[in-house]
């Protein structure tokens, strides 16, 4: 029956709004030098050690450059919405969890060798997973946000104290450093974000991704990121990223590690999701941002749309562990659907799509929760 699942989402958060601190701007993203007790903006503590692995981020600026005046008007208006300031609530603290590569085909990709413990070699044991951090902070007044996703090299048994960083990937979204080209959001903290990629100085790449929250459980979270190349002709699946988190307390930017606290654990090689358990008929109710190019509106909040009835087959399904899928398929008029689900319960799903229009423009992004209809 359709809304069974959201008439019973009850949220186990025990957070307050009052646990996110107070930021004062410039609002920059920031991590402690472990040699020191300051902050400085840009400046990794990894670079002074050569076992660290810093991962120089190809993210350009927007891919719609704006002056100041006009960061003002379209990505940072003077007040910030009440929906912001609940998502940024919602959204704020160390998540913590694994985070894994997928092919196309929805198979997971090893950890390179030289990352990978000597014992785990000796054992002839596969890695796929990394753990993960991303420490991750929003302005509560003002259309400002910034996370870090921090990759650990894998240790061997429970070594938290040891664990040591292999890479930073540093996001902005809003004010003059925002690196996105669109961003909707939920009060509950979902959200959708269209990333630019630099390819040999020209934009051929782009990241979807897709933020869906637990509904029944707001300390929950899955990250699914496709990565797609852009073409005139139309776009092209090239990789799946999936990050499997849990909140874990305030903002800390990255200093105190879940280590063997993490309550999940490595994912990518256990079992994917089965089709039978998502093709049918689905139904629900959705929450839709438009996007114009002309408008250059980067950051909207997705608001309440019609209920929408939604027919899956296998066709062009990819299915990850998890209980997670992901598809690229065309539809009428030249339209690219690029979506993700997540089947948090049986017969209940969440899905986040991004619809780009004939000439590769993004048009719509769309989050549906949606319960199946049984005798369709």
């Amino acid at each position: 029956m359709a809304g069974a699942c959201s008439s019973s989402i009850v949220s186990q958060s025990s957070r307050a709004p009052s646990s996110i601190p107070t930021i004062s701007l410039p609002f920059t993203s920031k991590l402690r030098n472990n040699n020191t007790n300051n902050y400085n903006s840009k400046q990794y503590s990894i670079t002074n050690n050569p076992h660290h692995r810093l991962f120089q981020s190809k993210l350009p600026p927007s891919s719609t450059p704006v002056s100041a005046a006009q960061a003002q008007q379209t990505i940072n208006p003077a007040t910030s919405t009440p929906t912001w300031s609940e998502f940024a609530s919602k959204i704020s603290g160390e998540w913590d969890g694994f985070g894994a590569d997928f092919t196309t085909e929805g198979k997971p990709i090893e950890l390179p060798e030289y990352v990978v413990p000597e014992a785990y070699r000796e054992w002839e044991v596969k890695v796929f997973d990394w753990q993960t951090q991303c420490p991750t902070l929003a302005h509560p007044q003002d259309l400002l946000l910034t996370y870090k996703t921090i990759k650990l090299l894998p240790t061997v048994g429970c070594e938290a104290d040891a664990a040591t960083r292999y890479s930073i990937d540093e996001r902005v979204v809003g004010g003059l450093d925002n690196n996105v080209s669109a961003f909707a959001y939920q009060s509950g903290g979902s959200y959708a974000a269209v990333w630019p990629v630099v390819d040999n100085g020209q934009h051929k790449q782009l990241e979807l991704e897709h933020c869906l929250i637990n509904p029944r459980d707001k300390e929950s979270r899955m990250r699914i990121i496709q990565v797609v190349r852009v073409a005139n002709t139309g776009i092209e699946l090239q990789s799946i990223r999936v990050f499997c988190e849990q909140w874990y307390g305030p903002f800390r930017n990255g200093d105190q590690l879940g280590g063997c606290a993490i309550r999940d654990s490595a994912f990518a090689s256990t079992t994917a999701l089965k089709a039978s358990e998502v093709v049918g008929v689905w139904q629900g109710p959705s929450s839709i941002s438009t996007f114009d190019s002309s408008q250059n509106v980067l950051i909207q909040e997705l608001v309440d749309d019609k209920v929408r009835k939604t027919v899956r087959d296998e066709h062009n399904l990819i299915l990850l562990p998890k209980q997670l899928w992901c598809s690229l398929e065309g539809h009428k008029g030249g339209e690219t659907w690029c979506e993700v689900g997540w089947l948090f319960d049986h017969g209940c799903v969440v899905t986040s799509r991004c619809i780009f229009s004939s000439d590769v423009k993004l048009k719509e992004i769309l989050v549906t929760h949606e319960t199946a209809i049984s005798g369709e």
